[in-house]
């Protein structure tokens, strides 16, 4: 399973870059959980998405469990309008 991912990423860039699909093509984590979710006994693809879903919703939850138990507060990412990232972006 380890030489499969290994091998795909050296052969998926070179075939995406000479089929024009990439221009600096690299294997993300889900070329991996593919071949290890086959290896299992996966074998609908259309689940792949679904479970890399699950697996990184699971992430979140546990995040949050441990910032709530350590007493942090909640994140509230600043928001920005469009508008403002062009005013930011011609400020230089």
């Amino acid at each position: 399973l380890v030489q499969i991912a290994d091998m795909v990423f050296e052969v998926v860039p070179q075939v995406l870059k000479e089929q024009g699909k990439a221009k600096n093509p690299a294997p993300n984590v889900d070329a991996i959980s593919g071949a290890l979710q086959y290896h299992y006994g996966v074998r609908e693809f259309d689940f792949y998405t679904v479970l890399f879903g699950v697996g990184r919703a699971l992430g979140v939850t546990a995040n949050l469990v441990w910032a709530r138990a350590l007493g942090q507060p909640i994140e509230r990412p600043k928001s920005l309008t469009t508008k403002m990232l062009e005013e930011a972006a011609t400020d230089y």
